[in-house]
């Protein structure tokens, strides 16, 4: 069941960039409206459950949820310079590998000699699988060397946003349904931050409200599934959802790929998905 809870972001995740890309509008429309969505969806929560927040929940909660603006304002300006089908599987390889990372080092969750080759090995086949949705085919008119190496310094902060959202939920062991509602909150602060001097309030950010609420369903699974099964565990699961999201971009995105970069990020999608598994099989 707790397997079951953390693959539930991996499928609303793994369509959240097609989801807001279909519904338009510039980085900032799309951060501002799936944040307004997340604290509708957090308050709905927060009335039919009605948790005891305290005031340790509260600041936690609220500066995961500013950290998490930063990952998600900066990856949706990485699709900028890289598409979808680049960007979800290059930052998913960031993830897992710096929360994989911390919840070793930090928490101690590979406690055997199986577990650490598994997790060794895991790494190693993310690493490679970045690297491969990375690789341009020179015959291609694909994005440039320049647009690539903004895409890659933008999903550098992104990543370090999005690890600290979760991080800071673990390190306090916060029980998922209390933190919605601070964490929303913080969400929705760091993104008036980002977005003020653009006045995002336009129909585009008004679409991409739903967004919000498809991405608190999948959170909301990732947060529960924390304290159960450890930080490596769980959000390596959750990020197996690029499959949707990079075959999603190429198809019904209509982003051009020739047969060789094609390959390319087919073989780097499946080899970050072999490791995120990986690093689930490392959980005693």
């Amino acid at each position: 069941m707790d397997i079951l809870l953390a693959l539930i972001p991996a499928f609303t995740w793994g369509t959240l960039l097609l989801l807001s890309s279909y519904f338009g509008g510039k980085p900032h429309h799309q951060l501002i409206g799936m944040t307004i969505g997340a604290l509708i969806f957090a308050l709905g929560v927060f009335f039919i459950k009605a948790p005891e927040l305290t005031p340790v929940i509260w600041v936690a909660g609220a500066l995961s949820g500013v950290l998490w603006s930063v990952g998600q304002y900066n990856q949706f300006s990485s699709v900028t310079y890289l598409g979808v089908s680049r960007t979800v599987p290059i930052s998913t390889g960031m993830q897992l590998f710096a929360t994989t990372a911390f919840g070793v080092f930090a928490f101690g969750e590979w406690k055997t000699t199986t577990a650490v080759i598994l997790g060794i090995i895991a790494i190693a086949c993310i690493l490679i699988g970045v690297i491969f949705t990375v690789k341009n085919d020179k015959n291609s008119e694909g994005n440039g060397e320049q647009h690539i190496r903004k895409g890659l310094g933008t999903l550098l902060v992104s990543t370090i946003g999005y690890v600290g959202y979760v991080i800071v939920i673990r390190w306090y062991n916060i029980d998922g349904w209390a933190v919605l509602l601070p964490q929303a909150i913080g969400m929705f602060a760091g993104a008036v931050v980002f977005t003020w001097k653009h006045k995002p309030y336009t129909r585009y950010a008004f679409r991409n409200i739903f967004t919000g609420v498809w991405w608190g369903i999948g959170n909301l699974g990732l947060l529960i599934s924390l304290p159960r099964i450890g930080v490596a565990t769980s959000f390596s699961l959750s990020q197996t959802g690029i499959i949707l999201s990079t075959l999603g971009g190429i198809y019904l995105l209509g982003e051009k790929k020739s047969k060789r970069q094609m390959a390319y990020v087919i073989i780097g999608c499946v080899l970050i998905v072999v490791g995120g598994v990986m690093i689930g099989l490392t959980k005693e």
